[in-house]
């Protein structure tokens, strides 16, 4: 089995649903088909209102996925012996690349070019994503991406571009990327010591909301607040746990007994269920039913794993996190004003970081016994591109449809409550075309 099946197939799950979260037609659906904290009809956000939905899922599965895919990429370099001033310069690169595209794409975008955007800014935007190709794929001779790069600069200069406008979700994943590789290197051999991280960001989150403490200084210093703030960091606690998944991602798959093949089939259906279960009832504030079902499901599942004649370790390992991170989790929500995306709260951390392992977990029980096989392998190829998926939508497919006229068909469907879903699943479909075309071409964009 491809061990890295599993975590392609997160990531490509976390990205296609980004994608169709912002597709599907807005103010016309329940209200658990958008994020908890901004409900129809108006989408105004309500910080004061607790509760998850699959939506809320979809940013911590990607910065999980981010976290793991950081020990299977250094640990390939740590054995070619690349020198510790070189990986940190790589490591420094890709933060730089990662914030270049946070405000390029974004200013890239034609409704952010002008109001209303013309055919100029649609035909833009698509020139900007052949731009984006150039810069990040890969390629034998260095002119092209020279090119590329001078062309992206020069376009943020003509248009006077304001950094402090970009992708804060690219933004927050390039901190995540900088501060979660650098702590995971100093701490590859003491994985205790990279836990021990997370209770001084804690303090500091906490205490730097302390009138003129030393703490409140620490968090609002920032010699780029473009590009960082420490509020960010508290995603740590999504992408330290993530890390753990990636060391184990390279652990031997030891081959399970055929007589636990019904066990850990049922122990797949109960991360799915568990998965169902908490968006459910967190969304509905069924809290005290919640954590029955799921402390009791849990339950469930590390007694049969217990009783496997075979013992196969990585899964062993990320159904212990995660049922231990989801139970952390679900016993905080009465913290903080229940979970949030946003602001968000340490139980969304731990109970989105549980959800991430035992979907992983899920995924290689299925796969390895030959089920959903060609559902989480087309998850995989999206998930081996994630940029391309990310930004295919707003660059390329939204600017030929306005183009086309094609846009029209679209915008009828935004006043039914079955074609808005249907909106969403082909605008969506037709990014993981663009993705899944790029990744046959083997056009990969790397940072």
């Amino acid at each position: 089995m491809n061990r890295s099946n599993s975590l392609d197939a997160l990531r490509g799950f976390a990205i296609l649903a980004m994608v169709l979260s912002s597709s599907i037609a807005f103010g016309i659906l329940p209200g658990w088909m958008y994020h908890a904290q901004t409900p129809p009809p108006s989408h105004g956000f309500n910080p004061a209102l607790p509760g998850i939905t699959w939506v809320d899922l979809v940013f911590p599965f990607f910065l999980f996925s981010m976290g793991a895919a950081i020990p299977l990429a250094l640990q390939r370099k740590i054995r070619e012996h690349v020198p510790p001033p070189r990986l940190l310069w790589q490591v420094m690169q890709r933060f730089g690349l990662l914030m270049l595209f946070a405000v390029f794409t974004l200013h890239a975008r034609a409704w952010v070019q002008a109001k209303p955007a013309t055919a100029k800014e649609h035909l833009i935007s698509i020139a900007c994503f052949g731009v984006l190709c150039f810069m990040f794929v890969r390629m034998k001779q260095i002119w092209p991406k020279l090119l590329a790069y001078t062309a992206a600069i020069g376009f943020l200069v003509y248009r006077h571009a304001d950094v402090y406008k970009s992708d804060i979700i690219i933004v927050v994943l390039a901190n995540m990327a900088l501060f979660g590789t650098v702590i995971w290197y100093l701490t590859r051999q003491k994985p205790l010591w990279r836990l021990g991280v997370l209770p001084f960001v804690a303090a500091v989150l906490i205490a730097g909301q302390t009138p003129g403490s030393w703490a409140e200084a620490v968090f609002n210093w920032s010699p780029l607040p473009w590009a960082y703030k420490f509020y960010y960091l508290k995603y740590l606690f999504i992408i330290i746990p993530g890390t753990f998944a990636g060391e184990w991602l390279q652990q031997p798959v030891a081959q399970p007994a055929g007589a636990d093949r019904r066990n850990w089939l049922l122990i797949a259906a109960g991360t799915l269920t568990l998965v169902l279960v908490n968006v459910i009832f967190l969304f509905n504030r069924q809290l005290v039913l919640n954590l029955g079902l799921s402390v009791a499901t849990g339950t469930v599942m590390l007694v049969l794993c217990r009783n496997m004649k075979v013992a196969v370790l990585p899964w062993k390992n990320y159904l212990q996190a995660g049922i231990y991170l989801l139970w952390l989790g679900l016993f905080l929500d009465c913290t903080e004003g229940g979970i949030k995306k946003d602001p968000s709260t340490y139980s969304y951390y731990f109970v989105t970081a549980g959800l991430a392992f035992l979907v992983i977990l899920g995924f290689c029980v299925l796969e390895f016994y030959g089920y959903a096989s060609r559902l989480i392998g087309w998850l995989a190829k999206n998930g081996r591109n994630p940029m391309v998926a990310y930004v295919a939508g707003n660059l390329l497919l939204l600017p030929v449809l306005h183009l086309t006229g094609a846009i029209r068909l679209f915008s009828a469907m935004e006043n039914n409550v079955w074609l808005g879903v249907l909106r969403g699943l082909l605008f969506t479909g037709i990014v993981s075309l663009i993705t899944i075309f790029f990744v046959s071409r083997k056009w990969f964009w790397k940072t």
